[in-house]
């Protein structure tokens, strides 16, 4: 006997989307080896976090959605750079992801460990009751 879901089965136009990405670490559903899926709150975190770290031409056949905040990491730590950086993700946010609604994005600058910690706040488009926290550390590599 098959189990029905009301959500799967309603073709309403007032029914809620659910939100549903791949997990790119693919790892594998118990109930069969399927890549697992990443649904709503978990998903738009990941894509964020994916577009924050994305440079330039690394998406096939789209060179222009990035954020370009691996150069910023070169510069030095200071206040202005801090907020530029903060600009930067905040318009990589609101121009590529729009199951996202942002409230705020703070970059602090950790001059003892020559890195910023990045705390994203927004709204997820179907919860809006649900403020969600990203927090990011960025870190040169050499």
């Amino acid at each position: 006997m098959a189990l029905y879901d009301a959500a799967t089965q309603n073709t309403s136009s007032r029914n809620a989307r659910q939100y549903t990405d791949l997990d790119l670490f693919f790892g594998k559903k118990s109930s069969n080896s399927d890549v697992q899926e990443l649904t709503d709150v978990k998903a738009v975190k990941r894509s964020i976090r994916n577009l924050v770290l994305l440079n330039h031409y690394e998406k096939p056949f789209h060179p222009e959605i990035a954020s370009g905040i691996r150069n910023m990491l070169f510069e030095l730590m200071t206040p202005v750079t801090a907020q530029i950086l903060a600009r930067k993700i905040e318009d990589v946010i609101n121009n590529y992801e729009p199951r996202a609604r942002l409230v705020g994005v703070t970059a602090i600058p950790l001059l003892d460990k020559n890195t910023y910690e990045v705390s994203i706040e927004f709204y997820v488009v179907n919860t809006p009751t649900e403020l969600v926290d990203l927090s990011i550390m960025l870190e040169r590599l050499r």
